[in-house]
């Protein structure tokens, strides 16, 4: 039996915490929030979309950085695995598009009381409202010269959603201790648009649409699904993980590309805006995208197609309707900026996994010592593929201390 200390409370903290304490080992969590998984509480917009229920390739597809760092972990502790150990504490789950798991009654708090039943049951030792200002290591590790144990599990996150308790203390440790952290940045976050017209959509929610990312006209990514304009810019599903593909690289040339009506090629959407135009033979151009478009963007589509607004629509010559075909299925912005840390869903780098051995999570340099979740260099897109590598990568450290 070691004791293990676990520092943070988060979604790979607690799940450390579980994994050592069924191992028979003396654990004590220590949280400097006043309560238990703050971070785990917004996600999926309150709803916790806490994995997705796809096979360890997709997983692995899904990983950003250091994917085959992850191999190990997700064949020990997969979804599957954290689904059953939600539903065997009384919280049933569901699956949505995309494979999206969520609790079934939409609350996030039911997640994490999932998880405070095990650590309750388990007996184990969790202090809230404790800040730790120091650690040091002789022959164990000691936390404010008040705690010690043999083995140190650190679970502190990154830099992304500062108000949940995300200072960056964890990369300090691991410096502290000869470790190596690659350079940080916010990821899975919004963009800030250069064109001012965008903040005119502000609110506008668009689903079932094509994006892609270009950088010099070169596609980065591309995907179906759903966005919002924001007062600043783009944000969503769509854009979050496109910004996954930016994060270290940001400059002049970044660009999305939006498909408004994916499921129609050129010659189909412009047959079907000739039916709109005949239905709205003597109408103005204003008066006629009524049925193709949200109205909020049927004036940025008029301004940007050049086309006069009262222009009867029987007037509208086949070059102008090209010109608006094209529009529609290559609505262009371009990327100013990444939003900062304080919207991002996770902080892209972190704790170099060189120096951490993937099947257990210790620390290579300093024995005892371990990394979970955020802190490492390690991200995923979204959809749940962020959680698992939390669930996992605390699972396997847990599960390695005796």
């Amino acid at each position: 039996m070691s004791r293990v200390i676990v520092i943070g409370g988060g979604a790979s903290g607690m799940m450390a915490v579980i994994a050592a304490k069924k191992n028979g080992n003396d654990v004590t969590l220590l949280e400097k929030n006043e309560k238990l998984g703050k971070k785990l509480f917004i996600t999926g917009k309150g709803r916790c979309n806490l994995t997705n229920a796809s096979d360890i390739n997709s997983h692995m597809n899904n990983l950003m950085s250091n994917p085959k760092f992850m191999y190990s972990a997700f064949n020990a502790f997969d979804s599957d695995d954290i689904i059953s150990l939600i539903e065997e504490s009384g919280v049933k789950t569901k699956v949505e598009r995309g494979n999206r798991v969520f609790p079934k009654s939409d609350k996030s708090s039911d997640v994490i009381k999932a998880l405070k039943k095990q650590l309750d049951s388990l007996g184990v030792s969790v202090v809230l409202n404790y800040e730790v200002k120091d650690i040091t290591k002789d022959d164990e590790f000691k936390i404010n010269d008040e705690y010690t144990c043999d083995s140190l599990i650190i679970a502190t996150g990154g830099l992304s959603y500062k108000s949940t308790g995300s200072t960056g203390d964890g990369y300090k440790w691991a410096r502290q201790f000869n470790h190596k952290t690659t350079k940080t940045y916010p990821s899975l976050v919004p963009f800030n648009i250069q064109e001012g017209y965008c903040k005119e959509l502000q609110g506008l929610s668009l689903k079932n649409v094509n994006l892609k990312l270009l950088k010099d006209d070169k596609t980065l990514y591309e995907d179906l699904g759903e966005m919002i304009f924001t007062h600043f810019g783009v944000s969503g599903p769509l854009v979050l993980s496109a910004s996954s593909f930016v994060a270290d690289k940001m400059e002049d040339g970044y660009k999305i590309s939006i498909d408004l009506k994916p499921a129609l090629d050129e010659a189909t959407l412009d047959k079907r805006i000739l039916r709109d135009f005949d239905k709205y033979k003597n109408k103005n151009f204003n008066n006629s995208l009524n049925d193709l478009l949200p109205k909020k963007l049927i004036p940025i589509i008029i301004r940007l197609s050049g086309i006069d607004e009262y222009k009867k629509v029987n007037e509208i010559t086949k070059e102008e309707r090209q010109r608006l075909v094209g529009l529609i299925k290559n609505l262009e912005f371009n990327i100013e900026s990444l939003r900062g840390y304080d919207e991002a869903i996770i902080t892209k780098g972190g704790i170099d996994v060189k120096e951490i051995n993937p099947k257990t999570m210790e620390s290579k340099i300093v024995p005892g010592l371990y990394f979970v979740g955020e802190v490492l260099d390690l991200d995923s897109l979204t959809g749940g593929y962020n959680l698992q590598l939390a669930w996992s990568t605390g699972f396997v450290a847990g599960n390695s201390i005796y």
